[in-house]
C-alpha cells in the first residue's frame, strides 16, 4: 500500500481545504499605507499653508502647495509599498517545509500546502504543522506548552493526536493529518497566539531623535512667527513663511527612509542567503566582535565521504566520492570483503542497521537523512550488500535516539529469521568504547582490554589530525531479556572505526580572513574530536596554533576560570549545547557581541541568547528557526561573514542619511533667523514657496539614494561599531553643526552678493540656486563621512544620479521657465551670476573636505 496521497489528490483536498494558513489580522493594505500619509505632521502643516493660501486669495500658491502634498503623498506610498513588499517577500523565503509523503515518496512541501489525509515524518526539533494522528512513533515525546502553558514534555504512542503549532522535543513519528489551518486547535485560540512584531532599538532612537528635531522646530518657527508679528508684518506672509520654516525643519522624511533603507537591506541580505527575520539582527551584525560557528556544514561541505575504516588492527581505504556507490575497500591496494574479515561484515551490517538515513540507489541517488548516515549507507553498498535489503531483512525493532549527551545512537533489530535481537551501537569512539567488554579481531571475540583500548583511541587521533570526522561502531548478540536503555548498551563487541572527510567549504578561508581584518574573532563550536576540530582549523587558517577547550574541559572550570581562558581559545569541541549556552554568557559578560550558529533543538536556547543568533536553513530543526534572529539558507560561514558586511552598510547608511537630512534641515531656518536679525523682516532670503521646494524636492531624493549606497570601501577593515554609540554621536553632531553654520554663511553672503535692498527677488533666486547646487554637490560628499569625495567613486550608485538629475532639471525649470518663475518670484540668472552661486557652493565641498580631516580627532561617542 502506497504511504500517503497522490499529487493530484492532495491538490483537490488543497482547493477544498484551503491553505494550511492562521487568518491573520491587521494586514496591511495598500488603503492603510495611504491613510498613513496623513498621520504625519508635516502633512497636516501643508494642509494648513494651503487652507491660508485660498482663504488669502494666493491661489498660484495654493495649487503649488496641493502638487507639494501630491508628491509627498505619492513618494511616501511608493516607498512603503515597496518594504512592505520587500517584508512579503522575505516571509514567503523564509516559508517553513513540512517532510510529507506523496505518491508513496518523502517529499518536502511548503508547510501552507499540508491537506488533510497527508502522511507526515517528523524528527526532533520539527514543529507539528497541523492536527493529527500518530500512525507510527519511535521514543517520542512532544512539547505542547503553545496550547497548554505547561512546561512538562508530554510522551505519545501511536493513535494519539498531536497539534499543530506544538514541538517534537524527542524522538520521531509519522502522523496523518486530521485538520490544518483555522480548523486545528490552534487554529481555534489564534488571536491569542497573534502579535505584531515590535520596533528595533535603531528604528526607536530615530524616531525619538525625530520628535527631538521636531520640537526644537516649533519652538524656533514660533519665536521666529512672534518676531513678525512684532514688526508689523502681514499675518499671512508671516504664517506662510513659519509653516514653510517648519516642514523645512522637521524630518518627516527620516523615519520612512529608515523604515526602507531596513526592509530593502534585509531583501538584499536574502537574496545572498541571509534571511533576516528580526531587524534587531541589522543592527547586531554591524557590532559583532565574535562568531562561534558549528563545524560540519558551516565550515565544512557537509557531504560525507568514507574515507578509511580500522579493523582487525588495520588500516582500510575507502575509493570514491559523495554518495555514488562506486569504488571498493582496500588494504595495501588490494581489495578486501566482507567475507574476508568478520569485523569489517559487522561494521557494514552496524552501518546499514543502526541508520536512519532513507536512499535510493536506484539510478539517481536521493537522499532523505542526515549527511553523515547518508555516507554510512552508501558504504554499504559499495560492499556486497545491499543497504536497502539489508535493512527489510533485518526490521528494527527498538531504538534508543542518538542525541547531543548522550553522542552514540543504538537500535536492535531481529536476525537470523527473526528468531533472535541483536542491538547496534555507533557513535564518538570513546563514548562507545566504554559500552564494550569485548572486541571481534581477525574473527574472535576478544577481551577488550585497557592495551586495546589505547590503540584504538591513537588510530582515532590519528584519523582526526587527518580532518576525518570518526565514528565507533559495535554491536551485541542475542538480546533475549527485556529491553532497557542500560542494557541494550552493555557488553557490546567494539567492530571497528570509519573515518569520513568533510572538506571545508569554498571561500570559507577567505572569510575567515575578511573577519580577521575587520576585527571579528571566529570561534569553532563543534561536538567532534578536538583533533579532527584543530585539523580542519589549521586547514582554514582560522590561526596557526589554535587552542582549544572540550566541553569535559569546561565542565572541570568554574566560570571564573573559564571567564579567564575563553579569551585565547579558537575552539570548542566535543560540546553540548549547554555548553554552547555557556559560552555565549561567558563571552556577553567579556562585552562580546555573539553571533551563534545552532542547529539542533537543544542549541535553540543559546541561539535566542546570543546578541545574533542564527539558524541553519537546511539542516536547521524549525524550533532553532524561530529562536534565531538570521537564518541561512544555505548553512555558509560564508553567507554570515556577507551579513555582516550587508549589516555594516545598511547602518553606515542610515548614519549618511541621518546626518545629511539633520545638517539640511536646520540650514534654512538659520539663514532666515540671520536675516531677520540682520536686516529685518521684510529682507527674507527664501519665501515660503522656495523652502518647500528645496526641502520637499532636494532632501527626501538624495536621502532615500544615500540610504541605497553600495558599501564603502573599507568597511571589512574597520573595527565593530560600538553597540553603545549613538547615531548621533559627537564627531556626527560637529559635522551637523559646522556644515550648517558654513552654507549658512555662505547663502547669506550670497544673498548679500545680490543686494537686497535694490533687487531682492535676484538676490532670493541667487540663493535658491547656490542652496539648490549645494544639494547636488552634498550628495556625493554625504556618501561617505570618513572618505575624501576625491576617493569616492562617483557614478557607482545610480540613485544618487537619478535624485541629482531629478533636482537639477527641476531647478532650471523653476528659474527659466515664464509661469514657474511667477510662482516662485524668479528672474533668469546670468552666466556671471550662475558663477557666483556654484562657486560659493562648491566651498562648501573644500569645508567638508577639512571638516572629515579634523572629525577623525572627535571620538565617536
Amino acid at each position: 500500500m502506497v504511504k500517503g496521497l497522490s499529487s493530484e489528490e492532495a491538490a483537490k483536498r488543497l482547493k477544498e481545504h484551503g491553505k494550511n494558513e492562521l487568518e491573520e489580522e491587521g494586514g496591511t493594505t495598500a488603503l492603510d499605507i495611504l491613510l498613513r500619509r496623513f498621520k504625519n505632521v508635516l502633512m497636516w502643516i501643508l494642509i494648513v499653508a494651503a487652507t491660508i493660501s485660498f482663504f488669502a486669495d494666493k491661489m498660484l500658491t495654493f495649487y503649488f502647495v496641493l502638487v507639494i502634498i501630491l508628491i509627498i503623498v505619492v513618494t511616501g506610498f511608493v516607498e512603503e509599498w515597496k518594504a512592505e513588499k520587500a517584508m512579503e517577500a522575505l516571509k514567503k523565503m523564509a516559508a517553513p517545509k513540512t517532510k510529507v509523503y506523496r505518491d508513496g515518496k518523502i517529499v518536502e512541501k511548503e508547510t501552507k500546502n499540508v491537506v488533510p489525509g497527508d502522511v507526515l515524518k517528523l524528527e526532533t526539533g520539527d514543529k507539528i504543522p497541523a492536527d493529527a494522528e500518530l500512525l507510527e512513533v519511535t521514543n517520542l515525546k512532544v512539547d505542547e506548552s503553545i496550547l497548554t502553558g505547561e512546561s512538562e514534555t508530554v510522551k505519545k504512542k501511536e493513535g494519539d493526536e498531536i497539534y499543530s503549532g506544538t514541538v517534537v522535543s524527542h524522538g520521531r513519528c509519522e502522523a496523518r493529518v486530521t485538520a490544518t489551518g483555522m480548523d486545528t486547535e490552534l487554529g481555534e485560540i489564534a488571536e491569542e497566539v497573534q502579535g505584531e512584531e515590535r520596533k528595533s532599538p535603531l528604528q526607536k532612537k530615530v524616531h525619538r531623535l525625530g520628535k527631538r528635531l521636531g520640537i526644537i522646530a516649533v519652538v524656533l518657527t514660533t519665536m521666529l512667527f512672534l518676531v513678525g508679528l512684532a514688526e508689523g508684518e502681514p499675518i499671512v506672509e508671516i504664517l506662510m513663511v513659519t509653516l514653510a520654516l517648519a516642514v523645512a525643519t522637521v524630518p518627516e522624511a527620516l523615519p520612512l527612509t529608515l523604515t526602507l533603507t531596513l526592509s530593502l537591506g534585509m531583501k538584499d541580505m536574502a537574496d545572498k542567503n541571509a534571511i533576516v527575520r528580526k531587524m534587531l539582527a541589522v543592527e547586531g551584525l554591524g557590532s559583532t566582535t565574535i562568531i562561534c560557528t558549528d563545524k560540519t556544514g558551516t565550515l565544512t561541505e557537509n557531504e560525507m565521504t568514507v574515507k578509511k575504516a580500522y579493523v582487525d588492527g588495520k588500516v582500510l581505504d575507502v575509493e570514491g566520492r559523495g554518495y555514488e556507490p562506486e569504488g571498493s575497500i582496500k588494504e595495501t591496494g588490494e581489495v578486501v570483503h566482507v567475507d574476508d574479515s568478520k569485523a569489517l561484515d559487522w561494521l557494514i551490517k552496524t552501518c546499514a542497521l543502526c541508520n536512519n538515513a532513507e536512499m535510493d540507489f536506484d539510478g539517481k541517488v536521493d537522499i532523505h537523512g542526515e549527511p553523515t548516515e547518508a555516507s554510512l549507507a552508501t558504504l554499504t553498498e559499495k560492499t556486497s550488500y545491499s543497504y536497502d535489503k539489508l535493512r527489510k531483512k533485518h526490521p528494527r525493532e527498538e531504538e534508543v535516539l542518538f542525541t547531543s549527551e548522550r553522542k552514540r545512537m543504538t537500535t536492535v533489530n531481529s536476525m537470523d529469521d527473526r528468531d533472535s535481537r541483536y542491538a547496534f551501537m555507533k557513535g564518538a569512539p570513546e563514548v562507545v568504547l566504554e559500552r564494550c567488554t569485548h572486541i571481534i579481531e581477525n574473527g574472535e571475540r576478544k577481551e577488550l582490554t585497557e592495551e586495546r583500548k589505547e590503540k584504538i583511541l591513537e588510530k582515532n587521533d590519528e584519523f582526526a589530525a587527518e580532518a576525518l570526522r570518526v565514528l565507533g561502531f559495535s554491536y551485541r548478540e542475542s538480546m533475549s531479556e527485556e529491553i532497557d536503555k542500560e542494557n541494550v548498551e552493555s557488553d557490546m563487541a567494539f567492530v571497528g572505526l570509519v573515518g569520513m572527510m568533510d572538506p571545508p567549504r569554498e571561500g570559507v578561508k577567505e572569510a575567515v580572513q575578511m573577519c580577521e581584518d575587520a576585527g571579528i574573532k571566529v570561534n569553532m563550536v563543534t561536538g567532534d574530536n578536538k583533533e579532527t576540530a584543530r585539523a580542519i582549523a589549521k586547514d582554514i587558517e582560522l590561526t596557526d596554533e589554535p587552542k582549544v577547550v572540550t566541553g569535559e574541559e569546561m565542565d572541570d572550570m568554574g566560570d571564573g576560570e573559564l571567564r579567564d581562558t575563553i579569551k585565547n581559545v579558537h575552539i570548542f569541541a566535543r560540546t553540548r549545547p549547554e555548553d554552547k549556552l555557556r559560552i555565549v554568557e561567558i563571552l556577553q559578560e567579556h562585552g562580546e557581541i555573539v553571533a551563534m550558529t545552532g542547529d539542533g533543538v537543544n542549541d535553540a536556547p543559546a541561539v535566542k541568547k546570543a546578541d545574533v543568533g542564527v539558524g541553519m536553513g537546511e539542516k536547521g530543526t524549525d524550533v532553532t528557526k524561530e529562536a534565531s534572529d538570521m537564518i541561512l539558507q544555505d548553512d555558509d560561514f560564508s553567507t554570515i561573514v556577507t551579513a555582516i558586511k550587508n549589516g555594516r552598510r545598511i547602518y553606515n547608511n542610515i548614519e549618511k542619511f541621518t546626518t545629511y537630512l539633520v545638517s539640511r534641515n536646520f540650514t534654512e531656518i538659520f539663514i532666515i533667523a540671520l536675516a531677520i536679525a540682520l536686516l529685518g523682516f521684510e529682507f527674507l532670503p527664501l519665501i515660503a514657496l522656495q523652502i518647500l521646494f528645496l526641502n520637499v524636492i532636494g532632501q527626501e531624493f538624495p536621502a532615500l539614494a544615500l540610504g541605497v549606497d553600495p558599501p564603502t570601501k573599507g568597511i571589512m577593515r574597520r573595527s565593530p561599531r560600538d553597540p553603545g554609540q549613538r547615531l548621533l554621536h559627537k564627531r556626527n553632531l560637529f559635522f551637523i553643526a559646522s556644515m550648517a553654520l558654513f552654507m549658512v554663511a555662505v547663502g547669506f553672503l550670497v544673498f548679500l552678493q545680490g543686494n537686497p535692498t535694490e533687487t531682492l527677488e535676484l538676490s532670493r533666486t541667487m540663493v535658491f540656486a547656490t542652496i539648490s547646487v549645494m544639494i547636488v554637490v552634498h550628495s556625493f560628499n554625504f556618501r561617505s563621512l570618513e572618505r575624501s569625495i576625491l576617493e569616492i567613486n562617483l557614478l557607482k550608485n545610480k540613485w544618487i544620479l537619478v535624485a541629482i538629475a531629478t533636482t537639477t532639471i527641476l531647478v532650471l525649470l523653476s528659474i527659466y521657465v515664464p509661469f514657474l518663475q511667477v510662482i516662485f518670484e524668479h528672474v533668469p540668472l546670468t552666466l556671471t551670476q550662475w558663477s557666483y552661486a556654484v562657486g560659493a557652493a562648491l566651498t562648501t565641498v573644500v569645508f567638508i573636505e577639512v571638516m572629515k580631516k579634523l572629525g577623525k580627532f572627535i571620538p565617536k561617542k
